[in-house]
């Protein structure tokens, strides 16, 4: 059997936020490619159906879940992720939260809230991962940024700067972990369309300047996602670090569009 860079077979993967929208389409990638996904978030019903899912897929799966404000939490899936298979390759940071609003009163507890889960719950996630990692000086980690990592977004501020903050936090540990055999890289989606936002992309001004932007002409699928985050989980990258890979349909190239 000829081996290919590019498949996953024999790692485990954790997909923090990996019961929904761009992480489980993610977790579903990385079982096709052959790896064990432990998809987890907060609610007990979708960890379960998220399972289910991988387990059809022919892959091993958990039944945990997660909570990135609690680092208790983020190490009792590490512990019973090990308990199971030994060991995580990958780590993907999908969990995330926004709000918009203007600025100029935008409510302190409600930054906090979003930085929190944004920015300070990725970096628990990879210092409890990463510190398996560095013991066995081997593992990829994915942080999820975003479009506003490098444009501003009208009245979306707090997201914003926490997606800015991921992006230098994911270069950071690139370079200090990196030498030791982890390597940290992102993914900047673009514009997906998830059952939550359709009504925002299709029937507000909002959107079609989002579509107007999106050389592409259309707004992605959250499956777009899977073939970047298959590359940076897998020895095909094994030379790629500090990288923010956008998967944008060329919005981030865009300027005049017509």
């Amino acid at each position: 059997m000829t081996y290919s860079p590019l498949e996953l077979k024999g790692k485990v993967a954790v997909v923090i936020g990996g019961t929904s929208g761009i992480g489980r389409a993610i977790a579903h990638g990385f079982a096709q490619a052959g790896a064990d996904v432990v998809p987890t978030s907060r609610r007990a019903e979708q960890v379960e159906a998220a399972a289910r899912e991988i387990e059809e897929l022919g892959r091993r799966s958990l039944r945990v879940t997660s909570d990135v404000a609690e680092r208790a939490s983020l190490e009792h899936v590490l512990a019973a992720s090990l308990e199971a298979f030994g060991q995580v390759d990958i780590l993907v940071n999908s969990a995330g939260r926004t709000k918009r609003a203007p600025t100029i009163d935008y409510p302190e507890d409600e930054w906090n809230a979003i930085i929190d889960t944004n920015l300070t719950g990725t970096l628990r996630a990879c210092q409890v991962f990463g510190k398996h990692m560095l013991e066995r000086e081997s593992g990829s980690i994915i942080n999820i940024a975003s479009l506003s990592t490098f444009v501003a977004l009208f009245e979306v501020a707090a997201y914003s700067a926490s997606k800015a903050a991921v992006g230098s936090l994911t270069k950071s540990l690139a370079i200090e972990w990196s030498s030791r055999g982890v390597r940290v890289n992102a993914i900047a989606p673009g514009v997906f369309r998830t059952a939550l936002n359709t009504k925002l992309l299709d029937e507000t001004e909002r959107g079609r300047e989002f579509l107007l932007r999106t050389p592409m002409r259309r707004f992605g699928n959250v499956e777009e996602l899977a073939g970047a985050a298959i590359f940076l989980a897998s020895d095909a990258a094994s030379f790629v670090t500090g990288e923010i890979i956008a998967v944008d349909g060329g919005f981030l190239a865009s300027g005049v569009n017509q």
